[in-house]
Parts: C-alpha cells; sequence; structure tokens
C-alpha cells in the first residue's frame, strides 16, 4: 500500500492589503523528492505533490518511452524514506533488457531538469505520428473542457498554486483528471490513471492548465492523443514537434477564446479569417 502523506500545510503569513497588514491563514502545497528507481539503480528524481504515487510511476515510464505497456510491469514499490519518496519499479525480462541498453547509450548524469532525461538526443527525441485520428472537437468541446477541468482541481481550490492535467472524451466530459506542483508531472500522472483504467488515448484530449513545452507534447503522444488544450501558450518548439506529429495544439483558452496552432481540421469551423 502507498505511503500517505498530506498535500497541503497551512502556514500564517502576513497579508498586506488596502485596508493594512494583518496575520492570516494560508493552506500551501507540499512538494517531496519522488525517485523512479529501475532495477535497484535511481533513473530521475522530481519534485512532486505527494500523491497518486504508482499513477506517476506507470505514467512517467509510458511517456518517457522505458516501457511500451503497462504490462511490462512486473511490480511498484513506493516506500517512504521520510526525505523523500522511493518507487522502486521493477521490469519484465524483454523491457528491463531494452532499459539497461538504453542507460548504457545514454551519456552524462541523470537530472530532474528535462524529467530525468540523460542526453540531448533524448530531450530532442522525434515523437511518433498520431495517427488519423477520426477525434474531432467543436469550439464548446475545448471551452467546456477547460471550464470542467477546473472543477477537477481541489488542491488548485485550496491552495492556487498546482497544475492539472485532465482527459476530455466529446459526451462524457473530463473522464480523468490529476493534480500537482509540476506540469510535467500532472500529465505523467494522468497518462499512467488512463492506463490503469484501459483508456485508450485515442478516445479524447489532453487538457492541461500550463504553458505548452515540447516535454508536454511529447508525453500526449505518448498517451495516444491527438488534440492537446491548454490554458497558456506553446513555445515555438512545441508547436512544431506538435505539427510534426499530426496532433492538433489548441492554447490560450479564455472562456470561448481560444488559439489553434497546428491541425486545426480536428476542430469544427476551426479555420477562420486571420485575425492579429
Amino acid at each position: 500500500m502507498a505511503p500517505r502523506r498530506k498535500a497541503t500545510t497551512q502556514i500564517t503569513r502576513l497579508a498586506h492589503r488596502a485596508g493594512g497588514t494583518a496575520a492570516a491563514n494560508r493552506m500551501v502545497p507540499e512538494e517531496t523528492p519522488v525517485a523512479f528507481s529501475f532495477a535497484g539503480t535511481t533513473h530521475a528524481v522530481m519534485m512532486a505533490s505527494p500523491a497518486d504515487f504508482e499513477d506517476f510511476a506507470l505514467g512517467f515510464s509510458l511517456t518517457e518511452g522505458i516501457i511500451a505497456d503497462p504490462k511490462e510491469i512486473e511490480a511498484i514499490e513506493v516506500e517512504d524514506l521520510g526525505a523523500g519518496i522511493d518507487i522502486q519499479i521493477r521490469l519484465k525480462d524483454q523491457a528491463n533488457t531494452r532499459f539497461q541498453a538504453r542507460r548504457r547509450r545514454l551519456a552524462g548524469p541523470v537530472g530532474c531538469g528535462l524529467c530525468g532525461i540523460e542526453s540531448i538526443e533524448e530531450a530532442m527525441r522525434s515523437v511518433d505520428p498520431v495517427g488519423a485520428s477520426r477525434l474531432t472537437l467543436r469550439p464548446e468541446d475545448i471551452t467546456s473542457a477547460v471550464r470542467l477541468l477546473s472543477k477537477q482541481q481541489p488542491l488548485h481550490a485550496e491552495t492556487g498554486a498546482v497544475h492539472a492535467a485532465g482527459f476530455y472524451v466529446p459526451g462524457k466530459g473530463i473522464v480523468m483528471a490529476r493534480e500537482d506542483v509540476g506540469r510535467h508531472n500532472a500529465l505523467d500522472k494522468l497518462a499512467g490513471a488512463l492506463a490503469k483504467a484501459g483508456i485508450d488515448g485515442a478516445s479524447g484530449a489532453v487538457v492541461v492548465t500550463s504553458r505548452v513545452s515540447v516535454e508536454m507534447v511529447q508525453k500526449t503522444a505518448a498517451i495516444g492523443a491527438s488534440i492537446i488544450i491548454a490554458v497558456s501558450a506553446p513555445t515555438a518548439l512545441a508547436i512544431r514537434t506538435a505539427d510534426a506529429a499530426g496532433m492538433t495544439l489548441v492554447a490560450l483558452v479564455r472562456g470561448d477564446d481560444f488559439d489553434i496552432f497546428t491541425h486545426p481540421e480536428r476542430v469544427a469551423s476551426g479555420v477562420a479569417k486571420h485575425v492579429a
């Protein structure tokens, strides 16, 4: 059974307002080091919200290409070390052989700056095309997806300081959502939760509360989703990567307004007049 840690802590701060300054309480999110270890060797250490550890481990393994299928994991063991969480992930023989070969191929120390990626080549890895997905969304689906995700963010409602990633299916709404202090972590946790539930990534769209970096596109492609919807803006590299992968990237969702950066054919009435 995974260890249980509190997700928030109440602190006292000085609140400066127009009417003056006074001491007041506020809830803030916790974050803790989470180490992913494969074959007894630490592969990456992430700073993350202390929740959904098994989803995190499974999703990280999938989106980082360590495994291609959840069945390639023999066991996941989560241990609370006090100073942090250690997740031991045991891979089955073939997956473990691939992972060991990958480690030998890569150079440089493990770092958490790019989700445990160990080389420039890995950071810039190509993304497999998402395929000719038949999924299409109406403009109201896009605005509804963001609005519905905001209702599944209890940790953010309490603290105002965490990201969320959700999975939107037309006609069903947000069928799965995860929160974390890190935007990549939230998406990894979502990926793991979807895999555990057996939900096909091609059946819906990934919705995130953050900007879209190239890693978010890579992880969305690993989930199998052909559409990513974001509240904030994308980077130029994220746009190029999504375009090359055949992914529809929608961002800057504000009320009923949004921008489509790549492959607008998946959004009904997606091709409109040019606006500055």
